[in-house]
């Protein structure tokens, strides 16, 4: 089959279209003809030479942990999907190809109002913002900070959290504030004086905060929030354990996923995909997510 890979870490450059076996499905798994894999930061970062703690690369490799298609083939043991199931889910790593192989219970239904496009980016910046909102506590009455509030990430975090009844003041380029608006967040500019900014648009004080920006708004976020253990980030992991804050990973699960999108499905939860590529472009899609400050998502486009 057709996948994405590359030899080398490297820059974007490094992204090529290579032939790889297919794979099959063996015991409790399914395999997916992908019609959409979402691209993410993590995606870029692992082309770059990182790794998640557990995860190993043998080059050529295939990165992408998002994905949306239609169920090809199912494995032994496996009585909830079929040939012909729409679906959307995740799997650490083997994404940008055609067919990807997954545990039955890591995909769950595509709702038929769903786009491709959206159902191969959902997962994994709905599944960290839903951890985040979760680990958050966040309720009726909360002031939440999010730091970063127009990226994929923070889209979702935003929406999450007003559905809980809090309020969201947001962070991003002055370009997305009325995006941030659209959404329901009070926007912030970022830089210098974003301290006594927050503390003007909040003077009843900040309950929780999230960071999907940076190191800068982290720091912001532990001189104002009282419970130093309601502020996470999931980019400045070192910097998190100096302030006593905490680095936060997704906690992915088909009941996660299932719920985002069912809520999707509902017309309660938005989601923007600001540029969708072909699966050759790929390192043009790693390039644009690595400018940083984008809105939403990006989207390979498998087999359209």
């Amino acid at each position: 089959m057709k996948a994405v890979g590359f030899e080398t870490y490297g820059s974007p450059e490094v992204l090529k279209m290579i032939e790889v076996e297919t794979p099959q499905a063996g015991p409790g798994e399914v395999r997916v003809r992908v019609k959409s894999a979402g691209v993410q930061p993590a995606d870029c970062a692992v082309r770059r030479g990182w790794t998640l703690p557990g995860m190993t690369v043998s080059l050529p490799h295939v990165t992408g942990n998002e994905f949306a298609g239609v169920v090809d083939q199912v494995g032994e043991g496996v009585a909830d999907w079929a040939a012909g199931d729409e679906v959307l889910g995740f799997r650490m790593q083997q994404a940008y190809a055609e067919y990807v192989v997954a545990p039955a219970d890591q995909i769950v239904a595509k709702p038929p109002v769903m786009s491709w496009e959206v159902a191969g980016s959902l997962s994994a910046s709905g599944q960290t913002a839903h951890t985040a909102i979760e680990t958050l506590r966040i309720g009726p009455g909360d002031t939440l900070f999010i730091n970063g509030a127009a990226g994929g990430v923070g889209t979702m975090a935003v929406q999450l959290a007003r559905l809980r009844g809090a309020t969201v003041i947001g962070a991003a380029s002055p370009g997305n504030h009325d995006y941030l608006r659209s959404l329901g967040a009070i926007p912030v500019a970022y830089g210098e004086g974003l301290e006594e900014r927050l503390r003007a648009l909040a003077p009843g004080g900040i309950e929780a905060a999230l960071d999907a920006a940076g190191e800068d708004g982290l720091r912001v976020s532990a001189r104002l929030v009282p419970e130093l253990d309601r502020v996470v980030t999931i980019v400045a992991f070192e910097a998190a354990q100096s302030l006593g804050a905490s680095g936060l990973r997704s906690r992915r699960s088909a009941q996660r996923l299932a719920e985002l999108a069912r809520l999707y499905a509902e017309g309660k939860l938005l989601a923007h995909i600001r540029s969708s590529y072909p699966l050759s472009r790929a390192a043009d899609a790693h390039r644009e997510v690595e400018t940083g400050h984008g809105r939403g998502k990006v989207v390979l486009i498998v087999d359209g």
